[in-house]
């Protein structure tokens, strides 16, 4: 790990001011290179907090997805309120909240000023053709990344390991609950809201340890 690293990890940690500065600043380079809507961010987020960071542990991350997922709100922004709230408190959850969403308004406002006039360029189409592959790869990691999170680690199961076979059912009831989901979104017009309610409903009372 590099010294910049650790004394940004260091920094944020103790919740100093320079800390609370770092943070925005990470927030911002954040929403700087996420390309591809809050699915994306998931992946990018989970990569630069969670791995790079080490500010969170992967289940409370994971946990604030489905939190950030399921309140109203783009779930980038749901996630860096969240995250700079759990780390300082309402100041943090306001700047971080900031810095992830100041890229995109500089972003927008120099599109709308310009891109009407570069948009018909072959080399601007070009570009906009493969970014949309690259984005779909980016949120296809992250729904893996939740799916092995939320049906195998939280569970506590492990093959290898016989005292942890009695968590297997846990699993098993969270994987047959997750392909029922996926059933009735395929199979009817029910709205996805329902569908979170549902989960919170079937976790609270077939869940709990």
């Amino acid at each position: 790990m590099s010294n910049l690293v650790t004394f940004i990890i260091g920094q944020i940690q103790a919740q100093t001011f320079v800390g609370l500065l770092l943070l925005i600043a990470v927030f911002f380079y954040l929403g700087l290179i996420t390309i591809g809507g809050g699915q994306v961010a998931i992946t990018i987020m989970q990569e630069v907090i969670v791995e790079r960071f080490a500010l969170l542990p992967a289940s409370d991350f994971f946990n604030m997805v489905a939190i950030s997922e399921s309140t109203p709100g783009p779930i980038g922004i749901n996630i860096a309120t969240y995250i700079g709230t759990e780390l300082y408190g309402w100041a943090g959850g306001i700047f971080t909240t900031l810095g992830e969403v100041m890229p995109s308004i500089i972003c927008i406002m120099l599109i709308a000023r310009f891109f009407g006039k570069f948009s018909e360029k072959k080399i601007v189409k070009a570009a906009f053709s493969t970014l949309r592959p690259a984005v779909s790869g980016v949120i296809a990691v992250a729904a893996v990344k939740i799916i092995v999170l939320a049906l195998v680690v939280t569970s506590g199961f492990d093959l290898r390991h016989i005292s942890t076979w009695n968590e297997f059912c846990f699993s098993g009831l969270s994987t047959v609950f997750y392909f029922l989901c996926l059933i009735v979104l395929f199979k009817t017009k029910l709205h996805p809201v329902f569908i979170i309610l549902a989960g919170g409903v079937f976790g609270a009372f077939f869940l709990q340890s």
